[in-house]
């Protein structure tokens, strides 16, 4: 399993439950790596979509107390661990929110995170993970503009990954 997401000079992701930024490098980016895949988020993430409808040409596991119509619903990780062990771990992309990326990272084996180089008046955040003894970054793109903002996509690797019960 991994985590994908874009991230503030601070670790904020979102703001008011969207994106604090429009970045189009960034957006085909995720569109690249994830379609075809498996995407696991919270409920909260899931109504951040358009209409609220679950991203196409993927499976979409929405991790929440209630069933949701349209996308397979688990209700908590042992059951997200046997949903996503039916698949090959490489496939499996976290995406959000804040409370699920804090809860999965530790059995992430990498997190793809594009950083934007400056401050988005973050709402929500995710763990530094340069701050993470467990996370080294492995890769570091040049900066490059996207949009109007500076990012560089990275790729961290989790140097101690937790197994995942199911």
């Amino acid at each position: 399993m991994k985590a994908i997401f874009h991230t503030d000079n601070k670790w904020g992701i979102g703001k008011n439950n969207e994106l604090m930024f429009s970045l189009p490098k960034d957006m085909k980016f995720f569109r690249e790596t994830t379609m075809g895949k498996i995407v696991v988020m919270g409920s909260k993430t899931l109504l951040s979509f358009p209409n609220g409808k679950p991203l196409k040409n993927r499976v979409n596991i929405v991790l929440c107390p209630e069933d949701v119509e349209g996308v397979q619903t688990v209700h908590n990780l042992d059951e997200l661990f046997a949903e996503a062990g039916k698949y090959p771990p490489d496939d499996v992309f976290v995406i959000g929110g804040a409370s699920v990326y804090r809860a999965l990272l530790p059995y992430c084996t990498e997190a793809l995170v594009t950083k934007v180089e400056e401050d988005g008046g973050a709402d929500v955040f995710v763990p530094d993970l340069d701050a993470d003894e467990n996370f080294s970054l492995i890769f570091e793109s040049e900066p490059e503009e996207d949009n109007g903002h500076i990012i560089r996509f990275c790729t961290y690797k989790n140097t101690r990954v937790k197994p995942m019960r199911a």
